[in-house]
């Protein structure tokens, strides 16, 4: 057996020790930089030989992972993509601030390397200081073993023998009432907000709480959904204009890694873009915006001017789906929440929840040019969620059928393109 060493300018090739659990595999992760999308620093940590994380083309550059509570640290491997470091440090640290050195090199050959390393933390970085190459440091795994961390066992990618395209389910809501309430916002405060229009629960007012919630019909097709959903209401001129029919909110895969995403918590609330967006600030949102729409006109940041006749004006935005695991609401509605880094959730927020995505539907055609939101601008669009199913295990059957099982699934949880998969939901909505 190899003896353990922390080495200067060697890596130290040993076999598995039996006690070694891996405590890396699916954990928050964040890096220095990102050298564009699809190589997000959670490549390094998925477990797929097949992604990878790339940085930028300077020095020094940083990749670390956050194990969720103290370990113990004895071995390290690093795979290497043909750019890598010849100069870098493992490093760990109790707080993601101060670090302790456990490996360091000048002289890394890249390829793959396993270090019997010594020490403790939860967080583990490799600090790079010099490359190979003209391109940045690349890494298709870091694996971290060891005893202790968060204990939790590695989500296993599934295995379809259908062609993945999808992978979501849609809560279909439609218009309750209009009242310039907000009761995330401005809770208790009844007429503090300017207009919104709300589609979901029926009961939702400036005073609503999980518990009445609850309590409150729905106008939802699934009698489970009793959520929340509002957003500025719609004028042409001075006429308020109510979307019509079931309004489409969808529940996808913020991630790359589907097969990850989680309930929402029962009572969880947070708000999407603000009401003082600039265009930019509309059309630049980390999450994908695909804006306004109408006829054959597409992804443009503002209402239209004007619409074919007979069409209606469709708007949709994404939501953050990375929360931070603790915090039902914070103090500006959206801190307990984030978009993903490049397909991975960050560091400070490793839950990946559902995405919820708004499409909503106006009717209004023809000359638009004194159309309006109750906010402003189109570009001020935003929107609320109270999260309250009645039943999570209603919600976690079709979280996990169709966000993690890779379907295009209706609001009980049917795939018509793939029937052979079934359902989550009777047609009556419940569990079967």
């Amino acid at each position: 057996m190899l003896v353990a060493l922390v080495a200067t300018g060697l890596a130290i090739i040993s076999p598995a020790v039996a006690a070694d659990a891996l405590l890396s595999q699916g954990r928050p992760a964040s890096a220095s930089s990102v050298e564009g999308g699809g190589y997000g620093a959670g490549a390094a940590f998925d477990g797929n030989n097949g992604t990878r994380w790339a940085s930028a083309y300077s020095d020094p550059q940083w990749i670390q992972v956050d194990l969720g509570a103290t370990a113990t640290i004895s071995r390290v491997e690093l795979r290497w993509e043909g750019a890598y470091g010849t100069a870098f440090k493992i490093q760990t640290s109790a707080t993601g601030t101060s670090w302790a050195d456990v490996y360091s090199t000048t002289t890394g050959t890249g390829g793959d390397q396993s270090l019997n390393v010594s020490g403790s933390g939860r967080y583990v970085r490799m600090y790079g200081t010099a490359r190979n190459t003209g391109y940045g440091y690349s890494l298709w795994e870091f694996k971290v073993y060891g005893t202790g961390g968060s204990g939790s066992t590695p989500v296993p990618s599934p295995t379809f023998t259908d062609e993945v395209t999808h992978h979501e389910f849609q809560a279909n809501c439609s218009f309750t009432q209009n009242r310039p309430d907000d009761p995330i916002v401005y809770p208790g405060l009844p007429g503090a907000s300017h207009m919104h229009t709300f589609v979901g629960n029926r009961t939702t007012n400036a005073s609503s709480t999980p518990a009445s919630l609850l309590a409150g019909a729905t106008s939802c097709t699934n009698p489970h959904d009793r959520s929340a959903y509002w957003f500025p209401s719609f004028y042409k001129g001075d006429q308020l204009i109510q979307p019509t029919g079931h309004q489409v909110i969808y529940y996808k895969s913020g991630i790359l890694e589907y097969w990850r995403v989680r309930n929402f918590p029962q009572g969880l609330r947070f708000v999407v873009g603000s009401p003082t967006s600039t265009l930019a600030q509309f059309r630049d949102s980390p999450g994908a915006v695909e804006g306004f729409e109408c006829g054959n006109i597409s992804k443009v940041w503002d209402i239209p001017t004007s619409c074919p006749a007979g069409t209606q004006v469709n708007v949709r935005f994404q939501a953050p789906s990375c929360w931070d695991g603790v915090n039902l609401d914070s103090p500006d509605h959206k801190g307990h929440m984030a978009y993903p880094d490049h397909g991975y959730c960050p560091a400070g927020h490793p839950v990946p929840v559902p995405m919820l995505e708004f499409k909503i539907a106006f009717p209004a055609s023809g000359d638009l040019s004194q159309a309006r939101l109750a906010s402003g601008r189109g570009y001020t669009w935003h929107y609320d969620f109270f999260n309250a199913w009645d039943n999570p295990a209603i919600l976690n059957a079709l979280v996990t059928h169709c966000i993690n099982g890779g379907l295009q699934c209706n609001p009980r949880g049917y795939d018509l393109y793939k029937p052979h998969r079934g359902a989550a939901l009777t047609e009556d909505f419940e569990l079967p």
